[in-house]
């Protein structure tokens, strides 16, 4: 067996024992989730999808998805943005 193979042999089975990395809470999930929560009310109360107002914004769903589950901290312009497509005030959604 060459030499770099017979490095790798014994090695066998070891990334399954590998533990898991885990993520910083970021202290500002809560309220990143409270935004994402007020922007998904606001979107169906207009009866809008994550696709369609992503339509509206020229951004991805998955961007409007991450902003509605709090894995996301969008800039204020894009929260004003995202108003003015609601057809709703940006205090409403920071509140």
């Amino acid at each position: 067996m060459p030499a770099p193979l017979l490095a790798l042999a014994g090695r066998r089975g070891t990334w399954g024992a590998m533990a898991p990395k885990t993520r910083k809470q970021d202290p500002r999930s809560a309220e990143l989730q409270s935004l994402g929560a007020r922007i998904k009310k606001w979107r169906t109360t207009a009866g809008l999808t994550q696709a369609g107002l992503a339509e509206r914004l020229d951004i991805s769903v998955a961007y409007v998805s991450l902003i509605e589950r709090g894995g996301r901290n969008p800039p204020i312009t894009t929260v004003a943005a995202i108003a003015r497509a609601l057809g709703v005030t940006a205090s409403l959604l920071v509140e």
